[in-house]
């Protein structure tokens, strides 16, 4: 589902005009961005967690010429799906 198909659900189910359902969506986009780079991660009950979590730097190898090399440390964020959704999707 992209952004587009969400803001376009929001007009139709719940009335809203395009203009102002594509601006929730964006602004809702914005606040978890803005609550995963200060840290804080981002929660929604029956669905899931986000989260920032550190990786540490490891040894890779260029698979084209098997040079060995040094992959940095980085963020990255990852996804925690909730029970709900686990047992949604197995059913």
């Amino acid at each position: 589902m992209t952004k587009k198909e969400l803001s376009d659900t929001l007009h139709t189910k719940i009335g809203l005009s395009k203009r102002e359902s594509s601006e929730i969506v964006d602004y809702f986009f914005e606040l978890m961005k803005d609550g995963l780079v200060n840290g804080d991660g981002a929660k929604l009950p029956r669905f899931g967690s986000f989260k920032v979590q550190k990786r540490k730097s490891r040894k890779g190898r260029n698979p084209s010429t098997g040079e060995t090399i040094e992959i940095s440390s980085r963020n990255a964020v990852v996804f925690k799906p909730s029970r709900f959704l686990r047992d949604a999707i197995d059913s």
